[in-house]
């Protein structure tokens, strides 16, 4: 048996985040001692391994859940696809770099965009999911799609910007003053009431992506002035860890 500050240690994830884990049900301590200490046996700790690698593949926690406790998984085919998602992520980011030294001997006037084509790692993953996820937030976000008002889309998401403008003229604050925070609460309720339920699991996993995607980091920052993501995640992490 393992602490929680033992597991922490040999593999690197927070105390913080273990207690997040145990608080949504993704990975429970094997036992808690009398004085309140979770310990983990080498069953919990292989359950951490396949989330840590499903997480590494960019998995929301929600999903890896699902995954792991459907009555239909297979830890043998599960690795089996996990190994395989990522051979295609590592022949992914050796193109990248292959790319990245074309640009670099010849200039960056080189055009050439099928190495960031994800069709075949999202359709892995898609499989995945299939087989084992819960796509609920997905069929939620398909029926508000459909009952949408057409020309409504666009409003929306300028809507969502706005937000983020306003979370931008916040950065000089610490991400968990009461102010901030007003904004992440009604950040989540704006998802929750436009495309699906916004948990705070949904949230987190969106506050990093975020920070993290370029795409969205761009964007987040063209609306609220450059450093609003990362001030947005920062937010995001403080509003979910309570």
């Amino acid at each position: 048996m393992r602490t929680v500050k033992e597991v922490s240690k040999i593999t690197g994830i927070s105390v913080r985040t273990l207690h997040h884990y145990d608080a949504i049900g993704l990975l429970k301590p094997t036992k808690v001692t009398e004085a309140g200490y979770r310990m983990y046996d080498d069953t919990a700790l292989g359950r951490l391994q396949s989330i840590l690698l499903f997480r590494e593949l960019q998995f929301p926690l929600k999903q890896i859940r699902a995954i792991l406790d459907s009555p239909d998984f297979d830890p043998a085919e599960a690795i089996a696809r996990q190994i395989g998602l990522l051979e295609l992520q590592r022949r992914r980011i050796g193109e990248l770099i292959a790319f990245a030294r074309e640009i670099q001997s010849k200039g960056v006037t080189t055009m050439n965009f099928d190495v960031f084509d994800r069709k075949e790692m999202e359709k892995y993953k898609e499989e995945v999911a299939a087989k084992w996820g819960n796509t609920k937030a997905y069929r939620e976000f398909q029926q508000k799609e459909a009952a949408r008002e057409e020309g409504s889309y666009g409003r929306i998401a300028e809507e969502l910007m706005a937000m983020f403008s306003e979370l931008g003229g916040l950065k000089q604050l610490s991400p968990d003053a009461d102010e901030v925070q007003k904004k992440i609460s009604a950040l989540q309720k704006f998802i929750t009431d436009n495309y699906y339920e916004c948990t705070d699991e949904i949230l987190s996993g969106l506050g990093q992506m975020y920070a993290e995607d370029e795409r969205f980091r761009k964007n987040i920052d063209r609306a609220g002035g450059e450093g609003t993501a990362v001030f947005a995640s920062r937010a995001i992490a403080v509003y979910c860890a309570h």
